[in-house]
């Protein structure tokens, strides 16, 4: 490890001074007469006219509230600082964990302070790495990311999607990678899709050219289509669609002999319908493997026509099982790895056996199975962290993994499946000392009496005085599970003496179902109670102070925070919702927020729209209460969570608040999305702005 030689920020030696005393003029933002009347309710929607994206009289709001943000961030007299040490931490190699298919090995890689990483292909372990795909080069500001990589089985072609702006729509082109070069092919207008080859072409998802904004209008009538290398993409095949549901997506798996053909059908972002078809058989019917979506199928591939499926089938914290092809009665369905108190979250088959990811309390635990269940060993971790992904196939000894924590970078392990022996492949040099830091996890009490897990990382030696910056992270949605993660930019949070929390908030995956729906629809105040616990729970334990607390959350844990300062404004000093959920009547009408009603239920339900108004963030905002430092982010190009959710809840909390001496802005980000592709420029310059807006605000002066 390198030694640093100078600490940017002493947060332990700090002084405290009135610096952000002057009140921010807001613009004016326009308000319309729109009032909707749900079930007797009436809500008024003064800032509907924000919702146009298309919109220049938006354009011009957007130049306004990002010219007042920058120049406030501007003016913070270490942003400068804070920039160039974030530069310094960035300036390291990372790589992807490499993978083989049609006799090559593929792996990504970015060096230094590169915007996106690059694709690089080698013959062997022990060949020279030739690069295939620099995204880089797409594009001059860095905003083409490559996304999804499918190389054919018989090693002739690789096709790759692109995403550009940060956008969700996608682009796939084709590679001939005896040249080199790219094919004529190019399919536009795809989106949540994956590329499932079959011979000479391969099977994706697409929506119809949109009708309307791109970047806004709702997504509807998904479909399957089967590509021919050289063939025009308006010649499609189509493969799988269902017109009497427009808000269902389909997307695609062959399994590695390319038998068979699986479609996986869902409605929302939780619960599938598995169909199945013999790609070999004369007949080309679909088979239904599982019905509604209620239970959630993963096909991992079959073994003598006999499906290895991960599932939650009666199995709350899922399992393993065999379906045989010929008798697909659920009376028949196999156990192959039972349910047990620890969540299933993976399964790879390789070598010839099962590789199992269990989650133990938020933290990976992992073991090898033969092919009857039996169990044979584990794979070991150096500390308490992730194992992201494994790669490997069922005739290879050979695979990969990485393996990361809040204070370990991903490193490469490669691992001899036979042996049991994993040993580092790849490993970043980063500048700065992670000895010096350490990770506990506490459990601490809802307001319910649950007990809820937290990480909490920092300084070792640290004094618990109430005095200490603090950073609590959350997100509680979706069954998505928190682990612990890497993150660059902390590292200039930690380095200097601050504290990050991580809570595991129900509505997670981290216990299975039964955690995941504690948080979700009627239950979603169980999420907030334990963030607001969280808070409690390192104020009572003098990590920190509501003067030294900061909050952060994005997407779901956007509207996290967006609700918990209506609720507990007391608790926190800055707030930082990102790419939030903040408008819990309309987000259904908007590109794929439909998808999100399982988790949140829906206003056009009579029960369901008393529980999202008690709690949306833009329509619970009340005027004179003293909110904490709020800096709302988002981007132009986010069509995920489109940006109008942000601009009508700062537009709202700037009119209600307009006198109050905490600030709240809004940073909008231009040619970015929800997050995932952003380049490295673009990160750093937005962490900037985060932490100098946090420090700024929680009166810490640098030297």
């Amino acid at each position: 490890m390198k030694k640093i030689g100078v600490i940017l920020i002493a947060f332990t030696t700090m002084v405290f001074v009135a610096c952000n005393t002057n009140r921010v003029k807001y613009p004016e933002t326009q308000k319309v007469d729109v009032v909707d009347n749900y079930f007797g309710t009436t809500i008024p929607d003064p800032y509907r006219w924000l919702e146009d994206d298309n919109a220049p009289e938006v354009a011009n709001w957007v130049n306004a509230q990002n010219s007042i943000t920058q120049n406030y961030l501007n003016s913070i007299p270490f942003r400068a600082k804070i920039k160039d040490r974030l530069t310094e931490i960035w300036n390291f190699t990372t790589m992807g964990t490499p993978f083989k298919e049609g006799g090559r090995y593929f792996f990504f890689k970015k060096d230094g302070l590169q915007n996106q990483s690059i694709l690089y292909t080698m013959e062997s372990l022990d060949a020279e790495p030739q690069v295939l795909l620099d995204p880089n080069t797409l594009s001059n500001d860095g905003t083409v990311a490559l996304s999804t990589i499918a190389p054919s089985r018989d090693g002739k072609y690789l096709a790759y999607a692109t995403n550009d702006g940060g956008s969700d729509w996608q682009k796939i082109n084709v590679l001939d990678l005896a040249t080199g070069k790219n094919l004529p092919d190019e399919i536009k207008w795809v989106k949540f899709s994956s590329i499932a080859w079959y011979k000479n072409g391969f099977f994706y998802s697409r929506y119809d050219v949109p009708k309307g904004s791109a970047l806004s209008n709702i997504n509807e009538n998904h479909k399957v289509y089967y590509h021919t290398i050289g063939s025009n993409p308006e010649t499609d095949e189509l493969v799988f669609s269902n017109k009497q549901y427009p808000l269902r997506n389909y997307s695609a798996q062959t399994t590695d002999d390319e038998k068979y053909l699986i479609i996986y059908e869902t409605e929302s972002t939780y619960g599938n319908s598995v169909y199945i078809r013999n790609l070999e058989a004369k007949k080309v019917e679909f088979s239904q493997l599982t019905t509604g979506f209620e239970f959630e199928y993963s096909v991992l591939d079959h073994i003598n026509d006999e499906l290895i499926v991960l599932t939650n089938y009666k199995a709350p914290k899922y399992k393993l099982i065999k379906i045989n092809i010929n008798t697909l009665d659920v009376g028949n369905w196999k156990d192959l790895l039972p349910e047990r108190k620890d969540v299933l979250s993976n399964c790879s088959l390789i070598g010839g056996k099962v590789v199992a990811s269990y989650i133990v309390d938020a933290k990976s635990k992992v073991e090898v199975y033969n092919l009857s269940g039996e169990k044979l060993s584990d794979i070991e971790f150096p500390t308490l962290g992730t194992m992201g992904s494994i790669s490997g196939s069922m005739n290879d000894s050979i695979a990969f993994y990485n393996f990361s924590s809040f204070t370990v970078p991903s490193v490469v392990y490669k691992y001899n499946i036979e042996t049991n022996q994993s040993s580092e492949f790849f490993k970043p040099e980063i500048n700065f000392n992670f000895d010096n830091y350490e990770t506990k996890q506490v459990f601490y009490t809802s307001k319910d009496g649950t007990l809820v897990p937290m990480f909490i990382v920092h300084k070792k030696g640290l004094n618990l005085n109430g005095e200490n910056p603090t950073l609590l992270y959350g997100y509680g949605g979706f069954n998505i599970s928190l682990m612990p993660n890497f993150n660059t930019a902390r590292l200039l949070w930690l380095e200097n003496g601050g504290v990050y929390a991580m809570a595991n908030l129900r509505g997670g995956g981290e216990y299975g179902e039964n955690w995941y729906r504690a948080g979700t629809k009627l239950n979603k105040q169980n999420v907030f109670d334990d963030f607001i616990a969280a808070a409690e729970y390192l104020i009572k334990e003098k990590y920190t102070s509501p003067k030294r607390l900061a909050i952060q959350g994005g997407s779901n844990g956007g509207l996290l925070i967006g609700a918990v300062i209506n609720q507990r404004p007391d608790l926190f000093k800055v707030a930082i919702p990102q790419v939030g959920v903040m408008d819990m009547l309309r987000f259904h009408k908007f590109t794929i927020g439909w998808a999100w009603v399982n988790d949140y239920g829906s206003s056009e339900d009579s029960i369901q729209f008393i529980n999202l108004h008690k709690y949306s963030p833009l329509h619970n905002i009340q005027q004179g209460v003293k909110y904490p430092a709020i800096m709302v982010t988002t981007a132009d190009h986010d069509d995920r969570v489109v940006p109008a959710h942000s601009f009508k809840y700062i537009a709202t909390m700037q009119e209600k608040n307009k006198r109050a001496k905490n600030p709240a802005l809004i940073r909008i980000q231009t040619r970015a999305g929800h997050g995932a592709g952003t380049p490295t420029a673009l990160q750093i310059e937005e962490y900037a702005d985060i932490y100098s807006f946090i420090l700024f605000n929680m009166e810490v002066t640098l030297p």
